[in-house]
């Protein structure tokens, strides 16, 4: 079982879920873009607008970071909108990127994307960590 899958949330946040583990985890274009929109706008610069662009995206993920997981730590949902806190690590054994990913939704597809990403350091001035 994976980490997502012992998530609790409401029924509408299943989706989002569900995205992470289609996309990113088992990189599977075909399943993770029946939860696009007709349309995407994509606001990270190293991927193309479309569901193109996240074609390539995903196909770029399977052949670079073949391992790489991402585990949803937080959603949240305002309105149109979800946002996941995420921990993604390209590579066995790394400590991974804290990830926000922003998601604008329309009738229930994604069509718009935003995130900021922050390597998870060595250390930390505080004992709180990062998720």
């Amino acid at each position: 079982m994976s980490s997502l899958s012992r998530l609790p949330r409401p029924r509408w946040l299943r989706p989002r879920v569900a995205f992470y583990e289609a996309g990113l985890n088992n990189k599977d274009f075909t399943a993770a873009s029946e939860l696009l929109g007709s349309t995407h706008t994509q606001h990270n610069p190293r991927i193309a607008d479309g569901v193109d662009g996240f074609r390539d995206f995903v196909a770029g993920l399977a052949e670079e970071f073949p391992d790489l997981r991402a585990e949803v730590k937080r959603l949240f949902a305002d309105g149109d909108y979800v946002v996941a806190h995420v921990h993604g690590i390209r590579v066995p054994g790394q400590r991974g990127t804290a990830i926000v990913d922003i998601f604008r939704l329309d009738e229930g597809k994604i069509v718009e994307h935003w995130d900021v990403m922050q390597p998870v350091p060595e250390t930390s001035l505080n004992p709180h960590g990062m998720f």
